[in-house]
């Protein structure tokens, strides 16, 4: 009359699992998605986003975070790497350079909606600051710091916008010198 739990074997553990690996994810991302989070870094992303989603400090989606990007709201956006068409969020990126907002790249919509508690997949997400994560949020972006994208190293990287003015007075912006011409110029 009770129900008796089988154990899983190996072979049904690997054919049951529908987690995808971040090799897997890398495969199918768009050549717009510079920069890239790291493995380490998207489970840190993913992690804010969830504290953050509780506390409904998100804005979800492209007409909202674009909404609330051209009112000055500040935050981190992390965008999906496998949507499509580019078309739809292309122009994300240039408004968050345009107003030193850090944003981020990460693998998979489905991963990110999931995080954000939702059924659907997203594309874009903005997570506010707020106290109750502030330490999940500083390990994503320190404060005063902005995400560099390192084409040499090809991971992500923050540096003090402080310094790094010698370089912007030389022109360079802060989101496209390689980390080795930061390290020299500091």
């Amino acid at each position: 009359m009770t129900k008796i739990k089988k154990e899983k074997t190996a072979t049904e553990e690997e054919a049951g699992t529908t987690e995808k690996s971040y090799q897997d994810l890398i495969a199918n991302i768009n050549p717009v998605a510079n920069p890239l989070a790291s493995r380490k870094l998207s489970k840190k992303l993913y992690k804010c986003v969830k504290k953050a989603a509780k506390l409904q400090q998100i804005r979800r989606g492209v007409k909202e975070v674009q909404k609330f990007i051209n009112k000055g709201e500040t935050g981190i956006v992390v965008l999906a790497g496998d949507t499509l068409p580019i078309d739809v969020y292309c122009h994300l990126p240039v408004m968050c350079e345009d107003r030193n907002l850090p944003y981020a790249y990460i693998p998979s919509k489905v991963d990110l909606g999931s995080s954000a508690g939702s059924k659907r997949p997203t594309c874009v997400i903005m997570i506010k600051p707020h106290e109750e994560y502030k330490e999940a949020y500083d390990e994503c972006c320190p404060q005063g710091g902005s995400l560099v994208f390192s084409s040499k190293c090809s991971r992500l990287t923050f540096v003090r916008i402080e310094q790094s003015e010698e370089l912007c007075s030389r022109r360079f912006t802060p989101f496209f010198v390689p980390l080795v011409q930061m390290e020299a110029a500091l």
